[in-house]
């Protein structure tokens, strides 16, 4: 199994890119192969996909978009060639914060995903995206527990925290974010 490679842009096909390491190529299969230049040195996270008839590699650019792969594949029914579009149409943020809100239909506009698989992606995955290091940095994780604290202690309930707690900016002062949720919970 192969976590990351190193290497060159040889080629750029419509699909996926192949990656010079050494004089090998690698064929990788990403979301989106025009976001690499041609000639450009990379390193390309990569999740290798062996069935019996075929042995393939996905590339992704981030950590935190492999992170993100893996778990859309666990669901039923979502393959990896199902999820490399929701990568190249979505952001991480994106789908990450669609799956925590129930949102049927930002999963919708995905293609080949219909209302059953958007819900089975919601309940398979909901509550288990949070804190796995998908572009969330600790200090931001530490003034988001600061501020439910805060709104906890004022009498909301966690439930009704979740979609406000993404929409406060987080490189406020923790008062300045208060008043942000605050003006927010009472819309």
């Amino acid at each position: 199994m192969y976590d990351y490679i190193k290497g060159t842009i040889a080629n750029i096909k419509n699909n996926a890119i192949v990656l010079d390491n050494n004089g090998v190529g690698f064929l990788i299969y990403v979301s989106n192969p025009y976001s690499f230049e041609l000639g450009k040195d990379y390193k390309v996270y990569v999740y290798q996909q062996i069935k019996e008839d075929e042995n393939c590699l996905y590339g992704f650019k981030t950590i935190e978009e492999k992170e993100l792969f893996l778990k859309l594949i666990s669901v039923k029914g979502l393959g990896c060639k199902m999820t490399m579009p929701i990568l190249a149409v979505g952001s991480i943020n994106g789908i990450m914060d669609a799956i925590e809100r129930e949102n049927v239909l930002y999963l919708k506009k995905f293609p080949k995903i219909g209302d059953k698989l958007a819900k089975q992606i919601i309940l398979d995955l909901k509550g288990k995206l949070e804190f796995i290091g998908l572009g969330i940095s600790d200090d931001i994780v530490q003034t988001e527990n600061e501020l439910k604290e805060v709104l906890i202690g004022l009498g909301y309930k966690e439930k009704e925290l979740v979609p406000v707690l993404a929409k406060v900016n987080t490189s406020l002062t923790i008062e300045e974010q208060v008043k942000d949720a605050l003006k927010l919970l009472l819309k």
